[in-house]
């Protein structure tokens, strides 16, 4: 059963809230880097964004929550299939936003893992284009970034949803999900730098 729904898009510290999420007990929590390279869950859910419910409920079978890409694409799909999940929207400065997924996720080299990866991850690509995934120049790239935010935000009602920038911390996040605040610090995880490194190393393994 999904009880977090993770509504914001890579780039938005996903990978810090991924750990942070499941240090607070919502594990395992889905993502994005779950599906590459693993055949069965890229069918599943190129499945789910061309409007598969029932391939959507056996991507996210056995998770507590979800975050980033292509989750965040369905949304409102989740949100109806799980109406007690809460929504959690990260979101950070639509500039810092661009800058941060230009040189990472929409970087041409991601191509290069793409085929790496196989063509189960190409028609995956595909499916999340066709919901609007993509690098369209930099002002119609920020605008769908701007748009998406605020269509959760004006279809969400407050109480279920939780609009978060990783710098805030534990105390918002445990206060939303209604649980102690950890004594560890706020995890932080897969900035630009380390985004580069792991996809390089990607390419040079072999297979």
């Amino acid at each position: 059963m999904v009880d977090v729904i993770g509504a914001g898009f890579g780039r938005t510290g996903t990978m810090s809230l991924h750990s942070a999420l499941e240090a607070l007990g919502y594990a395992p929590c889905h993502h994005m880097r779950e599906i590459l390279g693993n055949p069965d869950a890229t069918a599943t859910w190129t499945d789910a964004l061309r409007g598969d419910r029932d391939a959507l409920r056996a991507a996210v079978a056995g998770y507590r929550a979800t975050l980033d890409f292509p989750g965040c694409l369905l949304w409102r799909e989740l949100a109806e299939l799980f109406p007690d999940a809460k929504v959690l929207l990260s979101v950070r400065d639509p500039e810092s936003w661009y800058r941060s997924a230009v040189g990472t996720i929409f970087d041409p080299v991601m191509a290069e893992v793409v085929a790496k990866l196989g063509a189960g991850t190409g028609d995956l690509m595909t499916a999340m284009a066709e919901r609007g995934y993509g690098h369209f120049g930099e002002d119609e790239t920020i605008a769908w970034f701007v748009r998406h935010n605020k269509e959760v935000e004006a279809a969400v009602p407050a109480d279920r949803l939780l609009v978060y920038r990783v710098t805030d911390g534990w105390e918002p996040l445990c206060e939303f999900l209604g649980v102690p605040v950890p004594a560890e610090p706020f995890p932080r995880a897969n900035d630009s730098a380390d985004f580069t490194d792991n996809v390089e190393r990607f390419l040079r393994e072999p297979g």
